[in-house]
């Protein structure tokens, strides 16, 4: 007999993030997919590993063909409870990560090997799921002949804690209060270190544009990396990331003594029950203005970008190439090409590009036909990838990676690892770049990077570029924390 996914609607709502303190935040393995602080759409999940459950961790090394095999394992058949919508999804399945260089060595591109499990999913077997448009709170579990003594034990006890959680006190506290850190802000800030510094990233540029103009690629996302000599709270962080910088596909997640904090605004896969298939690649970047009318300008100006467009338009090509390997004939469309989203720090230029999978293939092999995704390699895929490791000299680790749930109904929901910090026993990570075709400004590019590692840098207490009394110089061309550069010098 298939297993069977349930689910039980609670009587009141209750905020996500009140309910992972009461319920999840101490978990040794656990994940939030987060919809939002303030979210009015989408869902929220909050999942916790039982002691018991089984774990898939790999790393960079292991074979890509057993670690899908591994998750294949445990999802499909199910069958769905009268209470849940049958065109809906399963919260229940495997919640982690997949690693860039896993996925690079998977398509044969060389990689520098990275610290920490390159995957690391565990199974959860009951969640908690919050639907934001229609303001519910629900219990979902797989239900299982043999454990039904359990099950009914876990609904009730999870029921109560939820019901019990005073809503007034729990939107009142500050993280830090929830949590019994320390409130104090440190007076000096924590040691931070990128990778490459703003010229080595300038000749980084120029050397891509080099391949670009020789050929070898039409664009290629590079990237930085920044290490923050920090060991905050995980929880205490993260709730601070969300509050700086919400975000509709961002998340929590937590797997022995790594843990990844992310405010990823870019969903990379999105699989249905019914087989379609959407990604939303994310490539174009202006910086948001506390002006009203500077802010509208940046917006236009990102819309009618020649540059961002075209890059932006490349990724999406490509996307529609790695669809197709597994996709029915015909179905793959572009229903959304070049809009502008906005976030709290940045403008964005998003395209969506749908199919629907082939019969017998599933959301694994979505997965493994589309990663790494192409707004974070360039195109084409594989000569971009090789071309980045040769300049990058340093691993990405989960950073440009993917994070979410794989449903035991074969469905998916994964976000990718960007805007992210990665915390493990050695300090504090966070990985930034950008896309880099013919038409780059070598001082735009450095600045975007700037933009996207700020906030998170800012929430870990570290050195933030542009900031007042940060270093600036080993870079003359830096903006002031007003965001104004000096004047170029005259060539």
């Amino acid at each position: 007999m298939p297993r069977r996914v349930r689910s039980l609607t609670l009587s009141e709502w209750r905020d996500p993030e009140s309910v992972f303190l009461a319920l999840a935040a101490d978990a040794r393995r656990v994940a939030w997919l987060d919809g939002g602080h303030d979210a009015r759409d989408g869902r929220s999940v909050i999942a916790v590993a039982a002691d018991d459950a089984p774990l898939v961790l790999a790393s960079d090394s292991d074979d890509a063909d057993d670690v899908y095999a591994r998750l294949g394992s445990e999802l499909g058949p199910v069958e769905l409870g009268e209470e849940l919508d049958p065109a809906g999804r399963a919260a229940v399945g495997w919640h982690g990560w997949f690693g860039y260089e896993f996925g690079a060595r998977t398509l044969g591109v060389p990689i520098a090997e990275a610290e920490g499990p390159a995957v690391a999913f565990f199974l959860a077997d009951r969640v908690v799921v919050f639907e934001h448009d229609a303001r519910v709170v629900r219990l979902e579990w797989i239900e299982d002949d043999g454990d039904a003594a359990a099950i009914r034990e876990w609904v009730r006890a999870t029921e109560s804690a939820i019901a019990a959680i005073d809503t007034d006190t729990a939107a009142s506290a500050s993280p830090e209060q929830e949590r019994g850190a320390a409130t104090s802000v440190a007076a000096t800030p924590a040691t931070t270190r990128w990778r490459h510094d703003a010229a080595a990233y300038r000749r980084m540029i120029a050397e891509c544009r080099a391949a670009i103009v020789r050929g070898d690629a039409y664009q290629l996302c590079l990237t930085n990396r920044v290490e923050v000599d920090a060991s905050p709270d995980p929880v205490a962080a993260y709730l601070r990331l969300r509050r700086s910088s919400p975000s509709h596909h961002g998340g929590f997640v937590r797997i022995d003594d790594v843990a990844l904090l992310s405010a990823s605004p870019e969903q990379f896969l999105l699989v249905e029950r019914d087989g379609t298939v959407a990604t939303k690649p994310m490539k174009g970047t202006r910086p948001r203005s506390d002006d009203p009318a500077t802010d509208l300008a940046l917006r236009a100006e990102l819309s009618a970008s020649e540059k961002e467009r075209a890059e932006n338009l490349m990724i999406v090509d490509l996307m529609r190439n790695d669809l197709g390997r597994i996709a029915e004939v015909g179905s793959v469309q572009v229903p959304s090409l070049l809009e502008v989203e906005e976030y709290p720090h940045v403008h964005q230029l998003v395209s969506t590009v749908t199919a629907r999978l082939r019969h017998p293939l599933t959301a694994l092999d979505a997965v493994r036909s589309a990663f790494p995704a192409g707004s974070m390699t360039g195109a084409p895929k594989l000569s971009a990838m090789t071309i980045l490791h040769g300049l990058e000299h340093g691993p990405r680790g989960v950073y440009s990676g993917a994070f979410g749930c794989l449903g035991v109904d074969g469905t998916a929901d994964l976000a990718m690892v960007i805007r992210s910090i990665l915390l493990t026993p050695s300090g504090a990570s966070i990985g930034t770049g950008g896309g880099i075709t013919a038409l780059s400004d070598p001082d735009d590019e450095v600045e975007e990077t700037r933009v996207k590692a700020r906030a998170l840098i800012a929430v870990l207490g570290g050195e933030v570029p542009g900031a007042p009394g940060s270093p600036r110089a080993e870079d003359p061309a830096a903006p002031d924390a007003n965001g104004h550069r000096p004047p170029r010098p005259i060539e």
